[in-house]
């Protein structure tokens, strides 16, 4: 405003302070300043740029079905989530399996798969107390079917000693006693 005033006094014409503040008041409302000018239109350029970019962002959506883009993602979230029911839930069919088939294993069953077939394993499965629920089972298994695991042996000492080398034969008690204490022995060269 300053440069206004030189010009006006330099062509002789005196403006009064009053003439001033008046001329300012029109001059802000009718006009802006070089500085503002400049920032209005930096302003004005950056949201022209941005709108171009968002045009052409939004071409490229142009045709396509929101509600149907919604569904499709809504479908795609549902299939990862039974995606991930399906992976934890065979892991865990795995990881009951493997206790399962360790316990069977453990109770000295000579198949594995024989005394399975014979367990309730959806019962075991939900069970709460698992571990103990298993051993239990196996070990109902195993009174009913005991032919199905390995013997424990315990050495069988018969009353009265036998002397298998001197020829003697034994009674059909006394070798089958030595046949228990010794299970790798034909008891029928003993009688």
């Amino acid at each position: 405003m300053k440069k206004i005033y030189e010009i006006l006094s330099g062509i002789g014409l005196t403006v009064t302070d009053e003439q001033k503040k008046d001329f300012e008041k029109t001059f802000k409302e009718a006009y802006t300043s070089k500085a503002d000018f400049g920032r209005l239109t930096a302003e004005s350029d950056n949201y022209k740029s941005q709108l171009e970019t968002a045009q052409t962002a939004l071409q490229k959506f142009d045709g396509i079905d929101v509600d149907n883009l919604k569904s499709e993602i809504q479908k795609l979230t549902d299939d990862l989530q039974k995606k991930e029911n399906e992976y934890q839930t065979k892991l865990a069919d795995m990881e009951f399996n493997n206790s399962l088939d360790n316990a069977i294993t453990a109770s000295g069953a000579r198949n594995l798969k024989a005394v399975r077939a014979l367990l309730d394993v959806e019962t075991l499965k939900g069970s709460k107390n698992r571990d103990s629920d298993i051993k239990n089972a196996i070990a109902a298994v195993k009174s009913e079917n005991d032919y199905m695991f390995t013997a424990e042996h315990k050495p069988f000492a018969p009353v009265n000693p036998v002397d298998v080398g001197s020829g003697k034969k034994m009674t059909l008690s006394e070798a089958m006693a030595y046949a228990n204490a010794h299970p790798n022995t034909d008891i029928t060269t003993l009688i």
